[in-house]
């Protein structure tokens, strides 16, 4: 597939950056105009002055945990349902509200393709005039309607399939034939199997995107020896698209909506390219102008550029959870406090906290990257500052640098629970 769905995609990466960094600055502006919650959270900031990556990095993360503690605060003083993140009005600019777990509610805005994912799966081969089987569930949380609005926004025909029913979705199958699938790899696979089991004919499925789950090579080679060429797509119900997968399959191409920075877990600190962090995305979406929004999952930049042409960055895809808190001897440890304590010692490069030992017998070890020499001084005055911030005794293991896996872990749970 060498065409595209818009040309956006093949803007030169200056040229993306340039309008991205201009659209920012109003994004910001807007949020602080059209919402509560960021008027408040960005009541110090120069908007005008936000117009680059180093700006866009001083400005706080909001964090899905805080989205919804500020949701619950607002409900239960009678106030707005959405915390003071949306900028929509119920009416004829807001046509539904979704309810994620938490519950966490979000707002979608009467505009074509609300959440972008027409750009995913087109670049996932579907077409106009496809008929797509979409599996995601149609009840409260938006997965459905967000495969659902982009399908349309591609020129697909939707049978809206739903969860559960597995002998009445290969009925649908067999009788309206359908070119795509969209809903989890999980059950795709058991609709393949339980189609192979009944001897019913899925040949005619040939393309899908899913998403919700991890879906490793090896299960997309299970799929493409089934005659079903799968492709991921990486969206959320507060952000749309953020990544999505291509023929090349080299990691996710970032979404044209979108701006994405890696951080060091715990922190809004940018990690240099290719290092693993939690990925922190800022929406241009007017509707839901989501600032530095820490989505709390794992991924990396990866370098250059798609092979198939689109020249946005690229991230490695989902990596894992960037929240490690982790209690030790009844007590919580968070990333940010090792951070905190990384802060104090120029000299650290990297850090990772190890918790080690059996239960009730929790070891906890801070080994730090570090050119340092003296390193007896250097590691009690490490040692006190984990007393201080953690309140807890750890001991300091000196490493060099570069020995640190690039994992994006800053607390490793390494203790036996046999």
């Amino acid at each position: 597939m060498t065409d595209f769905f818009d040309a956006l995609e093949t803007r030169s990466p200056a040229e993306r950056e340039a309008a991205q960094m201009a659209a920012l600055a109003a994004q910001v502006a807007h949020a602080k105009a059209g919402t509560v919650a960021f008027a408040e959270l960005l009541k110090d900031v120069d908007a005008a002055g936000v117009t680059s990556r180093e700006a866009l990095a001083q400005l706080p993360v909001t964090r899905k945990s805080e989205l919804l503690q500020r949701q619950k605060a607002a409900r239960a003083a009678g106030g707005d349902a959405f915390g003071g993140f949306s900028a929509l009005v119920r009416g004829p600019q807001m046509q539904r509200i979704f309810a994620s777990p938490g519950p966490i509610y979000e707002p979608e805005g009467a505009v074509r393709d609300y959440w972008r994912a027409g750009r995913a799966l087109y670049a996932a081969g579907f077409r106009a005039g496809d008929l797509v089987h979409n599996s995601f569930s149609y009840h409260m949380t938006p997965g459905a309607f967000i495969l659902e609005s982009g399908a349309l926004a591609v020129g697909c025909t939707v049978f809206p399939a739903g969860t559960g029913q597995t002998e009445q979705q290969l009925e649908a199958v067999t009788e309206l034939r359908p070119d795509a699938y969209t809903g989890t790899p999980s059950f795709l696979r058991i609709l393949l199997e339980k189609a192979a089991e009944a001897g019913t004919d899925m040949r005619s499925l040939r393309k899908a995107s899913v998403g919700g789950e991890a879906c490793p090579p090896s299960l997309t080679t299970w799929f493409r020896e089934r005659g079903v060429e799968v492709f991921q797509t990486y969206a959320t119900a507060d952000l749309g698209l953020v990544a999505y997968e291509t023929a090349a399959r080299e990691g996710l191409v970032l979404d044209e909506g979108v701006i994405v920075e890696i951080v060091r877990p715990g922190t809004g600190d940018p990690v240099p390219e290719g290092e693993v962090g939690e990925l922190v995305v800022t929406t241009l979406n007017p509707a839901y102008p989501l600032i530095r929004f820490g989505t709390g999952d794992l991924s990396a930049i990866l370098p250059g550029t798609c092979p198939t042409g689109r020249t946005a960055p690229r991230i490695k895809g989902w990596m894992g959870r960037a929240d490690q808190t982790t209690k030790i001897k009844g007590m919580f440890v968070h990333p940010s406090q090792v951070a905190e304590i990384v802060r104090r010692f120029p000299e650290i490069r990297r850090a990772r906290l190890v918790v080690s030992g059996e239960m009730a017998n929790d070891r906890m070890t801070l080994q730090v990257e570090t050119d340092c020499s003296g390193p007896d001084s250097f590691q009690q005055r490490v040692g006190e500052a984990i007393r201080e911030v953690t309140k807890l005794r750890g001991e300091v293991e000196v490493l060099s640098p570069g020995s640190l896996p690039n994992d994006g872990k800053v607390i490793e749970d390494a203790r036996s629970y046999q």
